[in-house]
């Protein structure tokens, strides 16, 4: 099994953003029973709830709550999980353009959501930052 990427400076200029289509809500729950895995993009298990990532379509017919609805960016080179300051270097690429972001580190690539109005403008802002 690969074990992705390292080095910093090849992860930044490598990093090669894609935004996803669709829209994105972050839900809670105390049950997954009524809840088909397939359409979860990501949970964590907290001691509260069951922090879901959705598709706002999958929310609205589940008649989940969410507060903010975000655009999910993959940055599609596989980076270790070991890899250090890849996540400090775009989170400040981006709040320096006043952008907040959620980050899920995966086994193969790192997934950023940030509010849907500020999706664009957060893709230009990594775009500048691998080159």
């Amino acid at each position: 099994m690969a074990t992705g990427e390292t080095n910093l400076n090849t992860l930044i200029k490598n990093m090669t953003p894609v935004l996803n289509e669709g829209d994105y809500v972050y839900c809670t729950t105390t049950s997954l029973n009524n809840i088909n895995t397939d359409d979860i993009i990501a949970f964590f298990k907290e001691q509260e709830a069951v922090t879901l990532i959705l598709k706002k379509e999958t929310a609205d017919t589940l008649n989940l709550e969410y507060i903010y609805i975000v655009s999910w960016i993959t940055l599609t080179i596989h980076s270790s999980l070991e890899a250090t300051g890849l996540t400090a270097a775009f989170a400040t690429a981006l709040a320096k353009e006043n952008i907040s972001c959620n980050v899920v580190a995966a086994y193969y690539h790192d997934h950023i959501f940030v509010a849907k109005k500020d999706a664009e403008r957060a893709m230009l802002a990594l775009e500048k930052l691998s080159k």
